[in-house]
């Protein structure tokens, strides 16, 4: 099939800060695209041939708009399967697929997935509700400290929650959730796998992350990790096994535990263009998006490796401010060597939404370490 400048048809479902830059690469590529959210004021909007309003997550828009490409992806997980199982049945090309993302879209299904295929991970138990985890703890089934996570609709950070006194579950939410065993660990790491239809396979070097105490939120990405090459080996092992287990296509990226002795925890997977992958746009031969849009277009799957060391600093709403977006001293960012900065475009902040992020690149790993620390000090996302 001819994809570019053509009559070819890309559908991507949601159209937040990973969809605009997914579709930097289709313009650069000339291919048609077609977006659907929620939102009027959608960051994607200004990059796509056609804009769709519609709910994600109801069976007859996500249908609807389906039928009018020829592929259709997604940038965010929270959307109606029993559509896109249909689509795909009906010769509309899903990729990630809907068995895919079944699996992956309850954090208490993935959780069991990886029990079920021998994957390491954190012990954990489900439950219904938060009344069904306070009876389990107070039967002493469950120990003081674990992580709760909700099993669905989770997302920077909100549905997770590290539980220290009984008092910490008093607010939680009345959904499903997990208590995850809290893992003493020495780093947390990430390895984006693509993979096309084809069965072409690459990785990205491992990636380590840092997280706000509080928001329970990636503050820096930093690639290469500060590991050893064996643990790395290991890492990037672990995340091949999890992509060939769940079968995806496109992007995968695989959050994992390093622990005190060395071994290598899965935490939670994406099926998407990831955070953790953002450094990719400057410091990678191929960015993660291009080869998101590679893969599921079952074309020659882009170089991963780096051309220069990479961190990410996320750039999140300051505490204390809602309201319209100002990007306080991005000017004086902007005159600093290696740093590019990547606003969103959302156009109202608050407390740690994440509106930006920056890239920071240098031959000195250390350096760039430095230079993050004075982004992350200098630039305030505040309201006006």
């Amino acid at each position: 099939m001819n994809y570019f400048s053509s009559d070819f048809k890309l559908g991507i479902l949601g159209s937040g800060q990973l969809g605009k830059m997914l579709l930097f690469d289709t313009r650069k590529f000339d291919i048609q695209t077609y977006v659907l959210d929620p939102s009027d004021e959608a960051p994607s909007k200004i990059a796509c041939n056609k804009f769709f309003k519609g709910d994600l997550m109801d069976y007859e828009t996500v249908y609807n708009f389906g039928k009018q490409v020829d592929v259709l992806t997604f940038e965010i997980e929270l959307v109606n399967l029993e559509a896109l199982t249909q689509l795909e049945n009906e010769g509309v090309k899903v990729y990630p697929s809907p068995k895919t993302l079944k699996g992956i879209q309850n954090k208490g299904t993935q959780k069991d997935f990886y029990t079920q295929s021998n994957i390491p991970t954190a012990s954990y138990l489900r439950f219904e509700s938060p009344a069904h985890l306070q009876k389990s703890v107070g039967n002493n089934e469950i120990t003081i400290p674990f992580v709760w996570k909700c099993t669905e609709f989770g997302y920077d950070g909100n549905g997770v929650k590290v539980i220290r006194q009984i008092s910490d579950m008093d607010d939680l939410p009345n959904v499903e959730c997990i208590a995850e065993t809290m893992v003493p660990f020495k780093n947390e790491l990430a390895v984006i796998v693509v993979r096309n239809p084809s069965g072409e396979i690459k990785t990205y070097p491992v990636v380590e992350m840092e997280f706000h105490p509080e928001a329970n939120q990636v503050e820096y990405v930093i690639c290469p990790a500060r590991i050893d090459e064996k643990v790395a080996e290991k890492a990037r092992a672990i995340a091949l096994n999890v992509s060939e287990k769940f079968n995806h296509v496109g992007l995968l990226a695989v959050e994992m535990f390093q622990t005190q002795d060395d071994e290598i925890l899965v935490n939670e997977v994406a099926p998407r263009p990831h955070n953790s992958g953002h450094y990719s746009i400057e410091a990678s031969y191929t960015s993660q998006f291009e080869n998101h849009l590679r893969a599921i277009l079952d074309l020659p799957l882009g170089n991963t490796d780096s051309k220069v060391a990479g961190i990410m600093v996320n750039l999140v709403g300051a505490e204390g401010h809602s309201g319209n977006v100002v990007y306080e001293n991005i000017e004086t960012i902007l005159g600093w060597d290696g740093v590019t900065p990547h606003i969103y475009g959302k156009k109202e902040t608050r407390p740690f939404r994440k509106m930006g992020h920056v890239t920071i690149v240098n031959e000195n790993m250390q350096e760039a370490r430095r230079i993050a620390q004075e982004v992350k000090n200098t630039i305030k996302v505040i309201s006006a």
